[in-house]
C-alpha cells in the first residue's frame, strides 16, 4: 500500500505530461505556417528552456563533476533526447499526427530490447507477445494493397518511427541513471536538443533571421520553452522513479488527448485499418507494464 501511495506523484507527473504533450504539437504546426522550420522552433525553444534551467539550477552545474564514471549516461540521454525531439517535431508538422504518434508509441517494443541490453530486465513471455503485437499492429496500420508493403510511407511517418527508437532509449538511460538528478538530466536533455537541433538546422540552411520573426511568434517560441522546461522536469521525475516499461504505458494518454486534438484543430479522422492497427499497439503497451512481474525464460 505504501509502494503504491509513493507511485502517485510520478504517476500523476507523467499523466500531466502526456496530455500536453498530446497537443504540443499543433504550437509547433503554427509556427511552421508562420515560416519558421519545425527544426528551428525545436532549437529556440528549447534554448529558452535551457536557460531558464541553468539560472534555477547552476548550484547543481557548479557541484557537478564533470569526470565522474557515469557522465557519459548525461551525454548519450541528450544526445538521444536531440534525435528524438527533433524527429517527433518534424513527424507530427509534415505527417498525419495520430499515424505519426501510433509509430512513435512503438516505443514500447524498443524498450523492452533496450532495457534487455542496458538494464539487464529478462524478456518474459509476455514480453515476446508485445513485440508480436507491436509489430502486427504497425504492419495494420501501415498497410497499403496496392503498393503490397507495410512500411511507413511518408517522411512524417519514418520520423515518428525513429523518434521513437530513440526515445525509448532515452527512457531507458534516464532510468539507468541513478547517480544523477532530474536537475541534470533535464539539463542534458535541453542541452542535447538544442545542440542536435542547431546541427540539424544549419544542415538544412532553414535558420531564420531573428529579424524575420514576428512578435507573434517570438511570444509562441517562449511560452514552448516555458512548458518544455516545465515538462522535462515533470517527466524526467516520473521516469526516475517508475519502471520504464510501465512509464511508457502511462504516457500512452498523449494518445488519447491527441485523437481528441487532432479531430478538432486539424480535421484529422483516423480509418478503421488504422484504428485495429493502433488498438493492437496501445494494447501491446499495456501489456509491457506487466512484463517486470512475469517469470523470465
Amino acid at each position: 500500500m505504501l509502494a503504491k501511495q509513493k507511485n502517485i506523484v510520478p504517476i500523476t507527473a507523467l499523466l500531466i505530461g502526456a496530455a500536453i504533450w498530446g497537443v504540443a504539437w499543433y504550437p509547433f504546426r503554427l509556427l511552421e505556417q508562420a515560416g519558421i522550420s519545425g527544426e528551428a522552433s525545436t532549437v529556440i525553444a528549447y534554448f529558452v528552456a535551457l536557460l531558464i534551467g541553468i539560472m534555477f539550477f547552476h548550484k547543481q552545474i557548479r557541484t557537478f563533476n564533470f569526470l565522474d564514471k557515469a557522465a557519459y549516461l548525461l551525454i548519450w540521454i541528450g544526445v538521444c533526447s536531440g534525435i528524438a525531439n527533433i524527429a517527433y517535431v518534424l513527424g507530427i508538422i509534415h505527417g498525419e499526427v495520430m499515424r505519426v504518434l501510433l509509430l512513435f508509441y512503438l516505443a514500447p517494443l524498443w524498450t523492452i530490447l533496450f532495457a534487455r541490453i542496458l538494464l539487464r530486465e529478462k524478456l518474459s513471455l509476455l514480453g515476446y507477445w508485445v513485440i508480436l503485437l507491436s509489430l502486427i499492429g504497425a504492419m495494420t496500420m501501415l498497410w497499403q494493397p496496392e503498393k503490397d508493403f507495410s512500411f511507413p510511407a511518408s517522411y512524417g511517418e519514418w520520423m515518428g518511427l525513429s523518434g521513437g527508437i530513440m526515445f525509448a532509449l532515452a527512457n531507458v538511460l534516464v532510468r539507468k541513471d541513478q547517480q544523477h538528478n532530474v536537475q541534470l538530466k533535464s539539463l542534458a536533455i535541453w542541452l542535447g536538443v538544442t545542440l542536435i537541433g542547431f546541427l540539424a538546422t544549419w544542415s538544412m540552411r532553414s535558420l531564420p533571421l531573428i529579424s524575420s520573426i514576428s512578435t507573434d511568434a517570438w511570444l509562441l517560441l517562449l511560452g514552448l520553452g516555458l512548458i518544455i522546461f516545465f515538462l522535462s522536469i515533470t517527466l524526467q521525475y516520473g521516469l526516475t522513479h517508475i519502471p520504464a516499461n510501465q512509464a511508457i504505458v502511462i504516457m500512452l494518454f498523449e494518445l488519447i488527448v491527441a485523437a481528441i486534438a487532432s479531430y478538432f484543430l486539424a480535421n484529422e479522422i483516423m480509418t478503421l485499418k488504422e484504428w485495429i492497427g493502433g488498438l493492437m499497439i496501445v494494447s501491446a503497451s499495456f501489456f509491457s507494464a506487466k512484463i517486470n512481474h512475469q517469470v523470465p525464460i
